[in-house]
């Protein structure tokens, strides 16, 4: 299924997040010194384009059915997580964690061995670039 109109469907909160943090976590390489500004400066989900969003799609719903367990064994929400349900920390997470960010399930932030596990399902998805394209689309 070709996604082209986002409003068609909700993304489920995981996928949201997933792709939130991916916004917020890459850069779009306009300045080869700095490596850019944060994509979420300039850019929203809307402009994922739609082969990519595809993409995330499915590997946030190949994520979530594999790890369904451990997802669900997250903390009650508290303070130092804002608030954040284990749904949302393990879509962010999950970008993290992939892409090898400093922080992700092994932070500290799931119990150890959880975040053990997610770590290595997350590392098996390998690292995704998002690149902006010359039509302003953001592509995997």
């Amino acid at each position: 299924m070709l996604v082209t109109n986002l409003n068609e469907f909700t993304l489920d909160e995981f996928t949201r997040h997933y792709i939130i943090c991916a916004l917020w976590a890459e850069n779009d390489q306009s300045d080869p010194e700095t490596g850019g500004n944060p994509l979420d400066d300039n850019y929203t989900i809307d402009n994922v384009a739609p082969e990519c969003l595809e993409v995330m799609i499915a590997d946030c719903s190949k994520f979530q059915m594999e790890n369904v367990d451990d997802i669900a064994a997250w903390k009650e929400p508290g303070a130092k997580h804002g608030g954040h349900s284990a749904e949302e920390m393990a879509g962010y997470d999950f970008w993290l964690t992939r892409n090898g960010h400093g922080a992700g399930f092994w932070d500290g932030d799931w119990d150890e061995e959880v975040g053990k596990r997610l770590t290595t399902a997350s590392e098996k998805f390998g690292c995704v670039n998002l690149i902006i394209g010359d039509d302003g689309k953001i592509y995997c």
